[in-house]
């Protein structure tokens, strides 16, 4: 277990837990919270025994996007911003390419580069109250960590250019509403370890492929997608957890 870090990070019955632990700068990113963050990312990858991630933020929002006065305080902001946008761009990839399923509990405000850590997970589940808010051009800057290529795949194109554009906020009820989140709870920490708990104690190899498969589509044909999924597939069946549970289906 990694505790009092930038970024938390523990094992428990099969999830790993990883948690953003600047509450108070609302959880943003650094260089340094970036780079530890990749690192928490790399170890739940590497962990045989993690079957399912969970994302959280400490205290009373889940992230607000970059630190904006880390790169404030740069000797070259250009420089430093740029290193920071791919560090950061780099581990929400690696986030998003895990094969095992990913659930945020996300509370309070989702802001710029925090609505790409959202969206590199599966099942976002908002607590009531939540706030989502593009941010980016009321500081005279553009999206990054892939915040164009994943917000326009989660609610299209024009809902994500009017909420760009805008600059309002949206509620977690509307976020719902438009597909950005899964599911809006009163307690989300409390819901969303239910369901990542049911996710590690599932079929997690071929959940994982699953959220793998459903990931890449968007960058691959049709003809490519149904090969990866038919490479997929036949490499699946011999595995230890497709032949218990057909075993088990079959035996019905």
């Amino acid at each position: 277990m990694t505790e009092g870090g930038l970024v938390t990070y523990a094992v428990d019955g099969g999830v790993a837990h990883l948690g953003l632990n600047r509450p108070g700068v609302a959880n943003t990113f650094d260089l340094p919270t970036a780079q530890a963050f990749a690192e928490a990312v790399r170890r739940a990858g590497a962990d045989q025994d993690v079957r399912a991630v969970l994302v959280t933020g400490a205290g009373p929002r889940f992230c607000a996007g970059g630190d904006v006065a880390s790169f404030v305080a740069a000797d070259d902001r250009a420089a430093y911003l740029h290193e920071l946008a791919l560090e950061l761009d780099v581990a929400l990839q690696a986030l998003a390419a895990l094969p095992k399923p990913v659930v945020a509990a996300v509370q309070g405000a989702v802001a710029g580069a925090g609505l790409a850590l959202m969206l590199s997970c599966d099942v976002i589940v908002a607590a009531e109250g939540t706030k989502f808010v593009f941010a980016y051009p009321g500081i005279g800057l553009t999206p990054d960590c892939g915040v164009s290529y994943l917000l326009p795949r989660a609610v299209g194109q024009q809902r994500a250019l009017g909420f760009a554009l805008s600059g309002r906020p949206i509620t977690a009820e509307v976020a719902l509403d438009w597909g950005l989140v899964t599911e809006v709870a009163a307690d989300a920490a409390a819901r969303a370890t239910e369901v990542v708990a049911g996710l590690a104690a599932g079929p997690a190899v071929a959940l994982g492929q699953a959220r793998r498969l459903l990931r890449a589509g968007w960058e691959l044909d049709r003809a490519a997608t149904g090969a990866e999924e038919a490479r997929t597939i036949s490499a699946s069946v011999s595995g230890p957890e497709a032949t218990e549970l057909i075993a088990r289906f079959v035996a019905r």
